[in-house]
């Protein structure tokens, strides 16, 4: 165990993938043992491979779960979210509570928890399944500051984490909750773009999925703006100003803009 584990207990109440990602994660990052974490999940089959893969621990119900954890991971569906919270919300007035469904507002929750319940709302996106995800964490009232350390910690072991605003969650649910579905959008279409030219399919695939991992590194680490790196990509009279300038001409800044907006407003839809 690392000096700097996590010495609370972790009770995940839903057993998904995301929840799966965050298990991996930590035990990856040596952040807790196994023994520190429990899941209880309606799907036996579920909570039989959790067990087999991590060697955690599985509850039969969850209140089991609630009562346990001195940190409860509420990663049920969004629908379910209202059942599961009359069910538990009694036993997690002591935990700090960690929403990662989507659209549920902090307020409901800790509403249903009695009102005094300290609650954290997350996102993660779906690349934290292979620990390169992105989190962005909304902090409730009562949230102590060692209860934040906590929790960026349990999602920088899948990624990157970012604190905003609650009234932005919407938003962050447009852009990096449904931007990896852009993003493979972008990858299939260059692929194809690579096959029409006469490139295999295969390592179209390669070419297109590496492209965008190096250039998203790029930004990251150096610190520039994007705009400055593509500038530094197309030279003068050559073949990448000649292929922006048909993207342009397609649409895609605008489309991408749109994508985000439409998915925005899905989202406050959705959390009404």
């Amino acid at each position: 165990m690392s000096s700097s584990a996590l010495v609370c207990k972790i009770a995940f109440v839903g057993g998904g993938q995301m929840a799966e990602a965050l298990i991996g994660g930590m035990l990856s990052a040596k952040l807790c043992k196994p023994d520190q974490i429990l899941t209880a999940d309606l799907d036996a089959g579920r909570l039989d491979h959790l067990k087999k893969t991590f060697g955690i621990r599985i509850g039969g119900s969850n209140r089991e779960a609630a009562d346990w954890g001195d940190v409860v991971v509420l990663a049920v569906k969004p629908q379910a979210l209202d059942g599961v919270l009359k069910e538990i919300g009694g036993e997690l007035l002591k935990a700090l509570v960690v929403s990662i469904v989507a659209g549920a507002p902090i307020s409901r929750i800790a509403s249903a928890c009695g009102g005094q319940t300290r609650v954290v709302r997350a996102m993660p996106n779906m690349p934290a399944m292979v620990h390169e995800g992105m989190t962005a964490l909304a902090i409730g009232s009562g949230v102590q500051e060692q209860d934040v350390a906590s929790v960026r910690r349990i999602f920088e072991s899948v990624g990157k984490v970012v604190p905003v605003e609650e009234r932005l969650m919407d938003a962050v649910t447009g852009l990096s909750g449904s931007g990896p579905a852009y993003v493979f959008l972008i990858i299939e279409a260059l692929t194809d773009g690579g096959v029409k030219m006469g490139v295999s399919r295969d390592i179209a695939a390669v070419l297109a999925a590496q492209t965008v991992l190096g250039a998203a590194r790029m930004v990251l680490e150096t610190g520039q703006h994007p705009a400055r790196l593509k500038d530094q990509v197309a030279s003068p009279g050559g073949t990448t100003i000649s292929g922006l300038h048909r993207l342009e001409q397609g649409g895609l800044r605008a489309a991408l803009i749109d994508a985000v907006e439409a998915a925005t407003k899905r989202s406050q839809e959705l959390g009404r």
